[in-house]
């Protein structure tokens, strides 16, 4: 409905060391982790080897009710996953946690990211007589490890050497009847986290808010390239594929990341208030008042009132209650549907200039129609200011930017162009030097592929975003 980036999902993963109501600390996380997905979710229990799963369309509590849970029932193991799908649309068999049971055990995947060669995997294991159901590329991982688990004596190696099969972008959790196995691909694409609770159940998580929603205290990111390996035994690690810098996503900290989580050692809230703090150093204008557009442009905006001694001051109040399912039943309604998400206290706008702060442009519709917003409250000037730079380039690593034909930073010759496209009076990007310096405290490397094309990995040439589940259907 709305001209915005989306991340395709968020994992979670707990291993208690005896049987409790597991399923419902997972339903917990997920709920903090419904950022990362709001099209479909799934929970999956092993109860001494017994695997029960249940998934759906739909928000966390929406698929979840109290009868959904008591019908996953007790275990000492599970794991959980909240979707927006990249690769691979909406098909009910796409919905994970994916439960397959093949001749070593049942085993239960769930993945945060995109592979890059998803569809020769799905080719070569289609050639050899393997049967896919959905249409995503977690099928493919899971089929990698699988066959590989045929000929090892563990699971975890298994997925020691399925990792160097598949490419890409993957952060994911996967359930044996007896172990809980995180691992992460060796540039660290998507953040990935381990905690502990005080009673001793361990928990794995895309982001440390969910840690800490279910009570439990964040131990330590999963390195880029590790594998961690939580049973009985203890807690153990395979880094045969670790060593590399990484190339964590920066729009993590720019947009996806919930503010109160903290990645790679760096506060995300932190990461966008310096953002603001940069925008004002490169771009700085006069102005009365600095917005930010909810969510995630209110702690630059607050970053760029401090840095500029512009005060800051609420521009919008977002309508808490609308979701990804609102039905627009025609164009004029589509048109105003911005409306109905972020309406302007026209007290703090009218006849004032106006910094509007917001997170990214990616087509320009819907910014165009924020600026109009504030127009219509009577602003006197609007200065759009993006706490990011311009997306010239597709992601093809779990973030759905797309093709550079639907970018308006690639429909126009200049930044001027673009603020004339979206009503504005001026227009400017942080830059992607700023990008680098945002976490402050991280030691990873950053992935900006999506703005300046250098992708840390070979991506498909030839191909368009998003072409993988028309590729599959020929």
């Amino acid at each position: 409905m709305f001209d915005n980036l989306h991340e395709e999902c968020g994992v979670f993963g707990i291993f208690e060391s005896k049987p409790s109501h597991v399923a419902a600390s997972v339903y917990l996380a997920l709920y903090s982790l419904q950022h990362r997905g709001q099209e479909s979710c799934g929970i999956a229990v092993s109860d001494d080897g017994v695997f029960r799963h249940m998934k759906g369309d739909g928000l966390v509590p929406d698929v979840f009710t109290q009868d959904a849970l008591d019908h996953l029932g007790t275990g000492n193991i599970a794991i959980g996953h909240v979707r927006y799908s990249t690769t691979g649309g909406k098909n009910i068999n796409n919905i994970q946690p994916l439960v397959i049971r093949h001749i070593k055990g049942n085993l239960a995947l769930a993945h945060n990211g995109n592979l890059v060669n998803a569809y020769d995997l799905r080719s070569g294991f289609e050639m050899s007589g393997a049967i896919f159901h959905g249409t995503s590329d977690t099928e493919s991982i899971a089929y990698a490890i699988v066959s590989e688990r045929l000929h090892c004596a563990s699971t975890e190696e298994a997925v020691e050497k399925a990792m160097y099969k598949i490419k890409g972008a993957y952060s994911c959790v996967l359930m044996t009847a007896t172990k809980l196995i995180a691992f992460r691909d060796p540039m660290g694409f998507r953040p990935l986290c381990i905690g502990k609770t005080d009673d001793g159940a361990w928990v794995v998580a895309s982001e440390s808010c969910a840690v800490e929603t279910v009570g439990a205290t964040f131990v330590r990111d999963v390195k880029p390239g590790e594998i961690v390996v939580i049973s009985s035994d203890g807690v153990s690690s395979i880094e045969t594929h670790c060593g590399n810098k990484g190339a964590m996503c920066v729009f993590e900290y720019i947009y996806f990341a919930r503010p109160d989580s903290v990645i790679e050692g760096s506060s995300v809230h932190r990461a966008r208030v310096r953002a603001g703090e940069f925008l004002a150093e490169e771009s700085p204008v006069d102005a009365d008042i600095v917005i930010g557009v909810p969510d995630s442009g209110i702690d630059a905006a607050m970053g760029f009132a401090n840095k500029s001694g512009i005060p800051y001051g609420i521009g919008f109040i977002k309508n808490k209650y609308i979701g990804r399912s609102f039905i627009q039943p025609d164009q004029h309604q589509r048109e105003d549907a911005v409306k109905i998400k972020l309406n302007v206290i026209r007290e703090n706008i009218k006849g004032k200039r106006v910094i509007m702060i917001d997170d990214s442009i990616v087509r320009g519709t819907t910014c165009a129609r924020i600026v109009k917003l504030l127009r219509d409250a009577g602003a006197a000037e609007v200065h759009v200011r993006i706490s990011s730079p311009p997306f010239k380039h597709p992601c093809y690593f779990g973030t759905d930017v797309d093709s550079e034909d639907k970018l308006i930073a690639c429909q126009y010759d200049s930044i001027d162009d673009i603020a004339k496209a979206i009503g504005a009076d001026s227009l400017a990007y942080l830059s992607v030097s700023a990008t680098h310096k945002l976490a402050d405290k991280a030691s990873c490397g950053f992935c900006d592929g999506c703005f300046t094309g250098n992708y840390p990995v070979e991506v498909p040439k030839g191909q368009q975003k998003n072409k993988f589940e028309e590729k599959i259907h020929k």
